[in-house]
């Protein structure tokens, strides 16, 4: 007997555990019939799994604690099994930004310190003419996209509510809105920032590792009653989801991999990028200006499968750095409790694998090491924030 699941994604190269999973007989092998829904918004995948359209999803990390807090929306508690990525984001900037930005650079333009001060002297000048402000693309309100940004330009000394526009886009619209004109910049996973190079609109400055060194950013996300139901089901996707995050990492199988992504139904782009972000070898200039980096994006290596609540805790920082809830610490409990290691131990116990209990640092390029138990005096390090009261 198979069980039938609905899984909502989003087309980018960090669903590709579920992909795989589905399209290479990993899920299969579990008992499980799943159904991959493409869609393009995040709040249309919040949303569908919120109401039980779908028994599980590929969703920004943030969004689960976010949904488990009732911030933005209505409240519905969410578990995170399994972590589907960690990095694998990208700030790529328009042509004129770049340009302007190395005019101003002072230092090493791979240094996200140097990059972001260098930023504000541009936006100081635009600001001396009567410029319009600059104005950054990200994902949703709750993403990693967004407080990469944040955190990046307030390093430099630019306030990102004050002096830059920061909107939302969904991720294939990112490089059109780029190419018109309606954005400056952008932040996104993979494979938009490859193709706004590919297609000569714009150029990589940074990858989100640059910034953060070990970010959790989409997370297999269940309803908490659902996997309180459905335990078994669960540990059988999460095995699955292990078994082809494994399969993707190994060098062998990328092109296979690249190609399963490629297809129309599952992310859509020429299979030559995605390979080029599983080998974590991007072209980041229209030049042909190429960058290696093993950390680029994360899927089956250094037990990235495993959520680690450090990250969970350092989001909900975020969004209390930028006013998006008060600072408590019962709210900082429940968005710790949405990563489930515990899930993921007991899923892959089951297979002779228990994972490490070992959280990895973030490695934050600015600023102090965070400490989940001093979130207020993490905080208050910071010049630069919207502290809601």
């Amino acid at each position: 007997m198979t069980i039938p699941l609905r899984i909502g994604f989003i087309p980018l190269c960090d669903a590709a555990a579920l992909i795989v999973a589905v399209d290479k007989g990993f899920a299969a092998a579990e008992g499980l019939e799943v159904t991959l829904v493409r869609e393009v918004s995040w709040s249309n995948v919040r949303d569908k799994l919120n109401i039980g359209l779908f028994d599980a999803a590929h969703l920004l990390a943030p969004v689960a604690i976010a949904s488990s807090l009732g911030l933005g929306h209505v409240k519905v508690p969410i578990a995170a099994p399994f972590n589907l990525g960690i990095n694998g984001n990208a700030i790529t900037v328009s042509k004129a930004l770049h340009a302007a930005i190395l005019h101003q650079i002072d230092g090493d333009r791979f240094d996200p310190m140097a990059t972001a001060r260098a930023l504000a002297r541009v936006v100081a000048e635009r600001a001396k003419i009567g410029a319009e402000p600059l104005t950054f693309a990200m994902t949703f309100p709750f993403s990693t996209h967004n407080y990469q940004l944040r955190f990046w330009m307030a390093a430099g000394g630019v306030d990102p509510d004050e002096d830059v526009r920061l909107v939302v886009l969904p991720p294939p619209y990112m490089v059109d809105s780029l190419a018109n004109g309606h954005v400056d910049a952008f932040c996104v996973g993979a494979p938009w920032n490859s193709i706004a190079v590919d297609k000569g609109v714009g150029h990589i400055l940074h990858f989100a590792s640059d910034i953060l060194a070990r970010a959790a950013e989409k997370v297999l996300a269940v309803r908490q009653n659902w996997a309180e139901k459905n335990p078994e089901i669960l540990a059988s996707l999460v095995r699955a989801a292990s078994r082809a995050a494994e399969y993707v990492e190994q060098p062998q199988n990328h092109a296979e991999v690249a190609r399963l992504l490629a297809q129309p139904e599952r992310v859509g782009v020429n299979a030559d990028i995605i390979r080029r972000t599983l080998d974590g070898r991007l072209k980041i200039s229209p030049d042909g200006t190429m960058r290696e980096s093993s950390r680029y994006l994360l899927v089956g290596r250094e037990d990235a499968g495993r959520p680690e609540p450090v990250q969970a805790a350092w989001l909900y920082a975020q969004m209390a750095r930028w006013g998006q809830t008060p600072l408590s610490g019962e709210a900082l409990k429940t968005a710790m409790a949405v990563f489930r290691a515990d899930l993921y131990d007991m899923a892959l116990r089951q297979r002779g694998n228990t994972g490490s209990a070992v959280p990895a640092s973030l490695g934050a390029f600015a600023g102090p090491a965070f400490d989940p138990a001093d979130v207020t005096g993490y905080l208050a390090s910071f010049d630069i924030g919207r502290r809601a009261p």
